[in-house]
């Protein structure tokens, strides 16, 4: 897996992401299910231009939801906690 844009598919904005980020330089990805950490830090130096000293993952499971009688599941994906860096830092809302 060598395009960058494959392996990071969108970044998680939450208030846990937002406070690991302020606190101690850390980013959350959803990153591709097949991806490694290796891949994984590549694609967020080659895109960003930042260093990056750790990427920690997780596999995290699809829920059971319900629609009446239905039952469906949601897909399973993965997480990348990645940590910067204590001079880099990479703002999503700039213009904001």
């Amino acid at each position: 897996m060598e395009d960058p844009y494959k392996i990071l598919i969108q970044p998680l904005i939450t208030e846990k992401s937002t406070r690991l980020k302020d606190d101690s330089n850390k980013l959350m990805f959803k990153v591709h299910r097949d991806a490694n950490k290796i891949e994984i830090k590549k694609a967020i130096e080659s895109l960003f231009k930042v260093t990056v000293l750790r990427v920690n993952t997780l596999n995290m499971k699809g829920k059971v939801k319900r629609l009446g009688y239905n039952k469906g599941k949601r897909p399973d994906w993965k997480k990348a906690v990645v940590t910067l860096a204590a001079e880099d830092h990479i703002d999503f809302f700039e213009a904001v």
